[in-house]
This record gives structure tokens, sequence and C-alpha cells, in this order.
């Protein structure tokens, strides 16, 4: 009698897939001829490609990189097409400082590294928080750098911060948390308005430790732009959030300040802003008063910034439910605590695009600055096209300010990707 099994005795050794379908054959048959029409769009897109490449890359690959002016490129291409890279030899380092004087290069160079040792702990894990001593203390060692000058200034300007701190611990036990907020507010004000300058020129007189002074006038290049925005976007963000619950409160005042804030900001270019830094903002000092321009710029540049954030911010606090908010109250938490430990952290979250898109804006927007007279990269182009043996010069200058600028923003972007896939950010 024939035996029939109908479940198999043997198991059949396992045998790899068709190579067709994995590894990189795989993936251009799946993304690039996974149908006809994919097939032909893939084809036509290449061929644009090769297009592209074939009239661009002999204009990049230009021999000029020694010539000394458009004159002397025009001799080594000998009228073929091909780009006068000798303007951007000659010339990065003005691109890059303005006319910040030459023997201190060093101080932006080395504020710009400790930039990056301030802002690890904060974008990273996995770095030592001990580094947030040294974060702390970067938003006062960088404008002493930068600017030079007497190191008791930035001391003095720290201490208020601590001064501040501290009567804020000691007050909230006895007067509750908005009274001691208020209270150490108010007494870094006092110290920074009325005894931070005395002491300071006390200290300097007693021991002068200082950097040789540098005007802002002198600051250009992609410093300014690095500066006004590093400041601007580290700024807005806290500020932002405070007028996000500002705009949320139920006490009138609060809410009507916050709203009238955002709406006229919103309301405004940011260029009418910048104009209003550099003319009308000294008619309303004290006569004498020398407030610094960049200084001005920076304080416009961060208020407009505030606005957008907080419009970010207000979303990705709308977007939580509202069940968050009853857990809160649930637990107990004041209207601070839910805000620090239970609402603030999943609206951020949710944010993240928005908040990083500001950023970006921001970054790009300091190329305004140049109608006001600052020279940032684009203002300082004009600058070079306007010598003699650079006039004519275009897309050399442009392409490469574009490029420096696409470094920063991009880099901006694949590290909002990074924090979205570590966060989660995504609903599944």
């Amino acid at each position: 009698m024939v035996q029939i099994n109908f479940v198999r005795s043997v198991m059949e050794e396992q045998q790899a897939p068709p190579a067709a379908t994995t590894g990189f054959l795989g993936w251009i048959r799946q993304n690039l001829f996974s149908s006809p029409l994919n097939a032909i769009l893939t084809l036509l897109s290449l061929g644009f490609v090769a297009w592209l490449l074939a009239h661009s890359l002999p204009w990049i690959i230009s021999p000029t990189w020694r010539a000394t002016s458009l004159n002397e490129c025009r001799e080594i291409l000998m009228g073929e097409g091909g780009a006068c890279w000798g303007v951007i030899r000659e010339r990065w380092l003005q691109l890059m400082f303005g006319f910040y004087p030459s023997e201190l290069y060093w101080r932006p160079i080395l504020a710009f590294l400790l930039l990056l040792i301030a802002v690890a702990p904060i974008l990273f894990t996995g770095v030592p928080r001990r580094v947030l001593v040294f974060s702390a203390v970067y938003p006062f060692l960088m404008p002493w750098l930068l600017w030079g000058g007497p190191i008791w200034g930035p001391v003095v300007a720290g201490l208020g911060f601590v001064i501040g701190f501290y009567a804020h611990q000691f007050l909230k036990p006895i007067a509750g948390g908005l009274a001691a907020i208020l209270t150490g507010v108010l007494l870094a004000i006092l110290w920074w308005l009325f005894l931070a300058g005395p002491t300071a020129s006390a200290l300097s007189s007693v021991l002068p430790l200082a950097l040789q002074s540098v005007e802002s006038r002198a600051f250009g290049g992609f410093m300014l732009s690095i500066t006004i925005g590093v400041v601007a976007i580290a700024l807005s963000l806290p500020i932002g959030i405070v007028l996000a619950l500002g705009r949320q409160s139920n006490l009138l005042i609060v809410r009507s300040l916050a709203v009238g804030f955002i709406e006229f900001i919103r309301g405004v270019p940011l260029i009418t802003l910048l104009f209003v830094a550099s003319t009308l903002l000294n008619i309303f000092m004290p006569p004498g008063t020398n407030f610094d321009i960049v200084l001005r710029v920076i304080i416009m540049v961060t208020l407009f910034a505030s606005a957008y954030m907080a419009e970010v911010v207000r979303g990705g606090l709308a977007a939580l439910p509202k069940g968050q908010y009853e857990a809160a109250d649930a637990l107990g938490l004041d209207f601070w605590m839910a805000n620090r430990l239970i609402i603030m952290p999943q609206a951020l979250k949710i944010s993240i695009p928005g908040i990083v898109s500001t950023f970006i804006g921001v970054f790009k927007d300091t190329t305004l600055v140049s109608i006001i007279g600052l020279l940032d990269p684009l203002g300082l182009s004009n600058a070079i096209r306007a010598d003699q043996a650079w006039n004519g010069i275009v897309w050399e200058l442009y392409g490469f300010i574009a490029l420096l600028f696409f470094v920063f923003c991009f880099s901006m972007s694949r590290y909002s990707m990074y924090l979205e896939r570590k966060l989660q950010t995504g609903h599944r």
C-alpha cells in the first residue's frame, strides 16, 4: 500500500533571494525601474543630469584659481567659458570675517569652536552633563572674545543672573512662585542698570584683564551672520515659549500683552524693524547713549523670531490632547511644574519641524542687515565687485555664499530629522 505524506518530512535548505531583488540592484529595480513609466522617467532624468554636468563641470573646473583680476581670468580662459575663482582665493577671508583685524582672527575662530562644545550637551545625548556648566558660561564668554574689552563686563552681567536666581530660590518658599520670579527679575534689572557698570569699572581698575577692543563696524561676512543668527536662535526659543504660554493664559493683561506683541511683530516686515533699529531707536535713548548697532540688530531679529516661534509652540500646545492637561491637574502639579514636566516636552516634540524651519529662516534673514549698512556676505560681495579688478564678477561670489549658507541650513535640517527619529515624533 502506497503511503502518501501531506506534511513534508524533510526540510529543504534555505535559498538566498534572487539577486535582482536585494542589494543595490534590488533597490534600483524597486525605486527606479519598477514600471515602464518609472523607467522612462528615470532615463529622462539621467539624461538631464548628464546634460547639466556636461555644461556645468567645465565652468566649475576652471584653471583660474591663481588669477588676480577678472582680466587675467579672461586671458587664462582665452575666450572659453569658465568661472573666475581667483576672487574667492583672494577675498574668502574677507567674506568670512569682514574687516575684523587679521591678527585677531583667532578670536572668532575660537568663539565658534567653543560654540560647538557649548551646544553639544544640548543637542546630543551621551555628552557629560558637566559640560552644561560651560554652556551656561559661554553666552558671556562669546561677546568678550568677539568685541574684546575688559573681562569684568561679562562677569558682572553674569552676576545679574546669579542674583536673580538665588533671589528666586530664597523667596519661592515664602512668597510663592510668581512673586519670586518677578522679584528675581527686578533685582537682576536693578543690578544691570545701576550697579553693574560701577562694579565692572572698579574691578578693571584693580585687575585690568582685557582684550583688544574691536568696533562693531568691523564685523562682517559670515562671522556677522553667524553671530546674529546664533544669538537670535538661542534667545527666540525660550522667549517664544513664554509668549505662547502667555497667549493661552487666563489672565487678561498677560494674554493681551502676548497677543498684542505677537500680532504686531508678525504684521511688520523684518526690514522695517531693522530700519527702526538702525535709525529710530537712538531717538528714544538718552542723549549721548552709544547703543551698539549689532546689538540693536540682534534685539530686533530676536523679537521677530520670537513672535513666529510663539505661534509654532502654540500649535504644539494646541495639538496635545486635553487629557494631558487633566492628567497634570490630577497629579496636583502647579502651572509651572505641569508645563515643565508634562505639557511642554510633548508640545516641543510635536513642534520640532516648525521650530527648525523658523531657525533656518532666521539664519537666512540675517542677509537683510546689508540694507542698513552692515556688511554681511551679500553686502561684502557688492563691495568686492566695486573693486576695479573684480568688477563684473557675479556668479562666483553668489555661488560661494550660497554654498556656505546651504551647508549651515542643510546641517540644521539633517539634525531636525535625526531628532525626530530619535524622539519618534510620528504617530503610529
